[in-house]
This record gives structure tokens, C-alpha cells and sequence, in this order.
């Protein structure tokens, strides 16, 4: 099994080491399979629970898998290069669809809140020892949801999305754990689950969100949390609907100790209606972000839960940055509490070219998939042919491999930056390139 390496040691963290040595040597290449532990303990002439105690730290920390009786092996190493840099570079002339990003003329403009948080921070600077959330961001953050319909719990603060799910994510699991992800889904998540040493389960949806037969199966098949997007999902448009909410939580019931995470991005540039799955589950977070609404770089997001769960969190926010920057969540504070964005308004922008291009190519024959959010998701026969006839008739598109795990092909197309002159031109390009394609739900 080993080849030529030898696994040597006489205690676990000197076995451990001396697996983690191969690895990094790539003398133990991913997909190779470790020795029974009593056939390795009678190899190195030690008790068969010290070799066992070894097995055990080497899953917690990522570098090997146990698939029951076919052994233990070496895990496959986490993606070095993110699947956003599967992206599509456009050149001169090419206009970019591909990038995900909001419509810069739909935002707020900064400069009185940062003026307004400033003056403010002069009078009374924040200094150590202070509360890590601003007590007015929590208030507001936790009055929001309470209107939609969210489960009480204590308010936290993270930088993003991603950063509140990676928190989540490590307060309930270990390396090797199973996380349940919709498919096609957000590439930063995607991602982030295998590098957390951390196995991703697909499940396929359609428009109304995760189908429940799939979130049924991936939580038959031992996954120990699940992530939904409630709105906008990234990258189909999908929203969760009052039936299918209703669906889900009737699954989750069934699995009480499931570990459930909502990410509801999307708040803020949406008009379709929250239908929350929180409380479905003992172990449950509830993430939004305003990076859609408010801009990309107000590195703020607000996380709920339960207590466990949230002070778990908080706990550990505390041992490394510390706190989310109270300048940050009181410029928020004052965006929201200013209105600085007009929610509806901007729901009504993004629905108007997302609902005219998916319009445009139903006429012309295509398929496509986009009820809320910036994304119009479409199905293609040969994805990177796709994207390369699109790239020479002047738009740049985001290749669906950067949200898929096993779902069909599929190109991803930002409709942020479109005017109403580009939907017609934009079509007949998507449908000379797409040819025929397999429909959004496919489990």
C-alpha cells in the first residue's frame, strides 16, 4: 500500500508526523491508502489504540479520509487556486457579464456616513474592552429580522458571508465531516468546505430552492450540516418559496442535529418575501451580508443562531481579530437608519434586465433561470465552447464550472451591467452559442 515509504514512530504524534511528512513530500499522494491500524501497530510494534490515536488526529486535521471498510487514504489536498479565478478576462471592447458584481450607480454613495461615523469617532473613539457588536447595529440588524420572520438569538458581527458560514462551519464540524451544498452553487463556498478539510454533498434545486428529496438524501448520506440560500442564490436566481420552505423544514425535523446555515445575501435587493428555515434544527445560523446593497467592500455581515452557536463564534472572533470594526457597523447603521438605499427601487432595477433577457431567450428558444438576484443562469451543451463563441461576439460570461459540483453545464450571466439596448444583441449571442441543454433541476 505505502510503496517504498515507511511510516515510522513510536508514539501517535510521531506516526501522525511521519504520515504528514510523506504528504508533504508526496511520497503519500492523495488517494492512497493507509494500513488496517492493527497491521501498522504490529508493524511498528506498538498498541493497536496508539496507531488508532494517530488515525484520529490526522482526520481532525484534514490529511486523511475513512470510508468504513475500505480504509483510511490520504485526503486529496485542498484547491490552491479558487474557482473565481475560473474566470474570463475581458479584453478591450468585450463587455464584462461575468464578474458578479453589483450596478456601482445602485449603491450609496459613502461620504456622508464615513463623515458622519468619523465626527462621532472623535468625540468618543473606540478603544479595547469594548463590546465587539455596536449595540445600535445589533438593534437594527435583530429588528429586520424579526420582521421577516427570523427566530430570536443573539446578534454577531463577521467580514461577510463567507467569513460568518467558515465561523459556523468550525464551531460544530471537523475536518473529514460531510456539509450539505446546493449544486450549482456560490463558488466562495464551494470552495471554502474542501479547504476547511471538510466534504461537500450536492444537492440539486430548481427555482424554488433545494429540492427536498436531495437535502433528504445528502442528510441520509451522513452530511452533519447543510447551507441554503434563502434569495438571489448565486448562481441561478433561485428563492426559496412559502411551499417549499414548509417542504424543507419537514426534512430538517427529521434530523434535528443537523447543523443548519442560511445565507439570505440577498436582503436588500430582493421584492420576493423571506420564508425562514431557522429553528427547523437544534444547531441553526441565520447570515446576511450587505455587500449586494451597501457595496462589496463594507466588509460587514450580520450572524444569529442559537446561543451555542453564536457564542461559539463570538469566542473564537475574540482569540483572532477580535472584533468586526465598530467604524465599519456604525457606518452601516448609518446607511440603514438614513435610508441610503431605496430596497425596492433596487429589487425593481435588477428585476427589470434579468426578467427582459430571460424574455429574450425564451423567444429565441433557451432556456434560462433568474427569479431574483443580479444572475441569469443558462443551461449549455458544451460550456466552454459557450463561452468562447460568446467572448468573440463581445461578452464575457462566467463559466459555469466555477459553481458546480455535478450538476449540467451552464454559463452564468451578470445582468448588472446591462442596459436596455443590450438585451436584444445579448440574446441572439447566448442563443447562437448555447445549443441544446439539460433543464436547472436534475435529481
Amino acid at each position: 500500500m505505502l510503496g517504498e515509504y515507511r511510516i515510522s514512530g513510536r508514539r501517535a504524534q510521531e506516526i501522525a508526523a511521519s504520515v504528514e511528512r510523506g504528504v508533504g513530500s508526496g511520497e503519500l499522494p492523495p488517494g492512497h491508502v493507509l494500513p488496517p491500524m492493527r497491521e501498522l501497530a504490529a508493524r511498528l510494534e506498538v498498541n493497536p489504540n496508539t496507531v488508532a490515536a494517530a488515525y484520529r488526529t490526522l482526520r481532525e486535521r484534514g490529511v486523511i479520509e475513512t470510508a468504513g471498510r475500505r480504509g483510511s487514504r490520504i485526503r486529496p489536498r485542498p484547491a490552491s487556486t479558487a474557482r473565481g479565478s475560473m474566470r474570463v478576462e475581458a479584453p478591450p471592447g468585450v463587455r464584462d457579464l461575468g464578474d458578479g458584481s453589483p450596478d456601482p450607480a445602485l449603491l450609496p454613495r459613502l461620504g456622508e456616513a464615513f463623515a458622519s461615523v468619523a465626527e462621532a469617532y472623535a468625540r468618543e473613539p473606540g478603544l479595547y474592552g469594548q463590546a465587539a457588536v455596536d449595540a445600535e447595529f445589533a438593534a437594527l440588524a435583530r429588528a429586520a429580522m424579526d420582521a421577516d420572520g427570523v427566530p430570536a438569538g443573539p446578534v454577531a458581527a463577521a467580514s461577510g458571508s463567507l467569513d460568518a458560514i467558515e465561523r459556523v462551519l468550525t464551531a460544530h464540524l471537523r475536518p473529514g465531516d460531510q456539509v450539505a451544498v446546493e449544486d450549482p452553487g456560490w463558488g466562495g463556498l464551494l470552495d471554502l468546505v474542501p479547504a476547511l478539510g471538510m466534504r461537500p454533498v450536492p444537492m440539486a434545486l430548481d427555482e424554488d430552492g433545494p429540492l427536498p428529496d436531495a437535502l433528504e438524501a445528502a442528510l441520509q448520506a451522513g452530511a452533519r450540516a447543510v447551507v441554503i440560500t434563502d434569495r438571489a442564490q448565486n448562481p441561478t436566481g433561485a428563492t426559496v418559496s412559502a411551499d417549499r420552505a414548509g417542504r424543507l423544514r419537514a426534512v430538517l425535523a427529521r434530523h434535528p442535529d443537523v447543523l443548519l446555515i442560511e445565507d439570505d445575501h440577498g436582503h436588500a435587493i430582493v421584492d420576493q418575501p423571506l420564508y425562514p428555515l431557522a429553528g427547523s434544527t437544534g444547531r441553526w445560523a441565520f447570515v446576511r451580508s450587505v455587500a449586494k446593497a451597501y457595496g462589496p467592500d463594507l466588509r460587514v455581515a450580520v450572524l444569529t443562531g442559537d446561543a451555542v452557536t453564536v457564542d461559539r463564534v463570538a469566542g473564537r472572533q475574540r482569540l483572532g481579530p477580535g472584533w468586526v470594526s465598530r467604524l465599519l457597523q456604525r457606518t452601516v447603521v448609518h446607511l440603514w437608519s438614513t435610508g441610503a438605499v431605496d430596497s425596492r427601487e433596487v429589487a425593481r432595477s435588477y428585476a427589470r434586465r434579468r426578467d427582459a433577457l430571460v424574455r429574450a431567450l425564451a423567444e429565441r428558444g433557451v432556456p434560462a433561470y433568474g427569479r431574483s438576484g443580479m444572475n441569469v443562469w443558462v443551461p449549455v451543451s458544451d460550456e466552454t465552447g459557450a463561452v468562447a463563441r460568446l467572448l468573440q461576439a463581445g461578452w464575457a460570461v462566467a463559466p459555469g464550472a466555477r459553481f458546480r459540483i455535478a450538476a449540467p453545464q451552464a454559463v452564468r450571466i451578470t445582468v448588472s451591467p446591462l442596459t436596455d439596448a443590450d438585451i436584444a444583441p445579448l440574446a441572439d449571442a447566448v442563443a447562437e452559442a448555447a445549443g441544446p441543454a439539460r433543464p436547472l433541476s436534475y435529481g
